[in-house]
């Protein structure tokens, strides 16, 4: 009977004792996951203290303060930074990856290509990762996987497009490295296809929003990264008919801001939270990238950021507004026509050619360099240029224009009214020019010749005195003689 006792006895204590094990271990994780979450909040605060570099530039719209860790706004066409916070350091992208992914496929491949799953594409990611439900030996177009890759973040379909592109996962990962460098990367380096953490898998926020840039010059990959909703219907090579849900707010429309254009959000826990957006409205087209904040901040930093920039800056056309550095004397760079009765241009500046500057600045604010060594891709992109006007204002670059040779052909230049600002060779001019030279030439060659050889040169005010002693010594004459 004790022995029973005592048994039953400590098996209560076991029990108890395990209780109060649990109990605590149970408080500790609580602890820990409040500890967590307040750590976040005060890393963000912390980050929100961080400096903004472009409120360094003199008379630069001052910009707000965010709890991102890197962001920036550049406009696409200038590629104008308007805000920089931490642009250079080399942070992780998570998802946002995917937009260097969706670009080159666009780049490599046609849009009706088949997209096939093998078992690295399928089963070289983590189950719990991002995906859309793809099994080995479905496949599904091109156009449908880009789809995946931006509305549903499928890291599956990311692979499944490396391959097809380039052959293997490792190849087009090379060549993702390769068009970074190419878009001007400084401080990048990817090592897979869909932003999956890694220690080698880094960008900056600079770095990302040069991607971006290409990727929102392509009408179509806007239109991909610009979608709400995306419905996958059944076909023979993919049985599932199913729905896929943006996660970015601002494109969902659970946060609604005027202009969007799309973009790509990412997380990891080493990441945080990531994303890219882009928006146009008012003659401005703006890139926003925040790199390393917590959630919900991501989405209302990108709006505080857009809003800046919409609201402080303007565009400013180059050849409407600037002729500083044009000629002076019109009559003789100007003329609607040339000696054989055709309109001609030497030099012109591209209508499209803009910058960026404070909407309370004008262009007389901006300093220029005309810069003549050109790159090897601005040769390629303007074969007729042959010199760039670099603006900055206050030492941050704002924009360039570009000087162009122009056939002097009737067809190149057939409506001068309403082509781009010129600068027009005179060839009247000129020849009347030449030709009072020539006159004058043969004046002073014939006076020297006619020194040279001796002979005296009269002038009208010698002959004028000629004729007064004349005149003079005939009075003198005759009053001398006795009649």
């Amino acid at each position: 009977m004790k022995t029973t006792y005592n048994n039953i006895r400590r098996n209560l204590i076991y029990k108890a004792f395990i209780a109060v094990f649990a109990i605590l271990f149970l408080s500790v994780s609580v602890c820990d996951v409040s500890f967590a979450a307040t750590d976040y909040e005060a890393e963000a605060q912390l980050r929100k203290e961080l400096p903004i570099q472009s409120n360094d530039i003199n008379s630069w719209p001052h910009g707000p303060e965010i709890t991102a860790e890197a962001a920036i706004v550049m406009e696409a066409g200038t590629g104008t930074i308007l805000y920089a916070k931490n642009i250079n350091e080399e942070l992780y992208p998570a998802s946002t990856t995917k937009i260097m992914t969706c670009l080159l496929a666009v780049e490599n491949a046609s849009l009706a290509d088949e997209i096939s799953f093998s078992d690295e594409a399928v089963f070289s990611v983590p189950k719990g990762g991002s995906n859309i439900g793809m099994d080995v030996g479905q496949s599904i177009t091109l156009e449908q996987a880009l789809y995946g890759i931006m509305v549903g973040s499928a890291n599956e379909v990311a692979n499944a497009v490396a391959e097809h592109v380039s052959g293997s996962i490792s190849a087009f990962v090379d060549l993702m490295n390769e068009r970074a460098k190419e878009l001007g990367c400084t401080n990048t380096h990817f090592s897979n296809t869909n932003g999956l953490q890694a220690d080698d898998h880094y960008t900056s926020a600079y770095d990302l929003a040069l991607i971006a840039r290409a990727f929102f010059s392509n009408e179509l990959l806007c239109k991909v990264g610009n979608t709400a909703r995306y419905h996958f219907e059944a076909t023979d090579t993919q049985p599932d008919d199913f729905y896929l849900n943006n996660k970015h707010k601002l494109i969902s429309g659970e946060m609604t801001y005027e202009g969007i254009v799309g973009g790509k959000t990412g997380y990891t826990d080493l990441a945080r939270e990531t994303l890219v957006t882009c928006a146009e409205k008012d003659g401005l087209k703006l890139i926003c990238v925040v790199l390393m904040e917590e959630s919900p901040s991501q989405f209302t930093d990108t709006v505080t950021l857009f809003n800046y920039g919409f609201n402080n800056f303007k565009t400013v056309n180059v050849a409407d507004e600037d002729s500083r550095y044009m000629p002076d004397d019109s009559l003789f760079f100007e003329s609607d026509r040339d000696v054989f009765g055709r309109s001609g241009t030497i030099l012109k500046l591209s209508r499209n050619d803009q910058i960026i500057i404070p909407k309370t600045s004008s262009i007389e604010d901006t300093d220029y360099e005309i810069l003549y060594d050109l790159t090897d891709e601005e040769k390629s992109q303007i074969p007729t240029a042959i010199a760039k006007v670099a603006y900055t204002f206050n030492g941050a670059p704002i924009g360039n224009a570009y000087v162009c040779y122009s056939p002097t052909s009737k067809d190149a230049v057939e409506d001068t009214a309403t082509s781009d600002k010129t600068i027009f060779i005179n060839v009247k001019i000129l020849l009347a020019i030449a030709g009072g030279i020539l006159i004058l030439a043969t004046i002073i060659g014939s006076i020297t010749t006619l020194a040279v050889s001796g002979k005296k040169i009269y002038t009208k005010s010698d002959k004028l005195r000629y004729n007064r002693r004349k005149r003079e010594y005939k009075k003198t004459k005759f009053k001398s003689k006795k009649f």
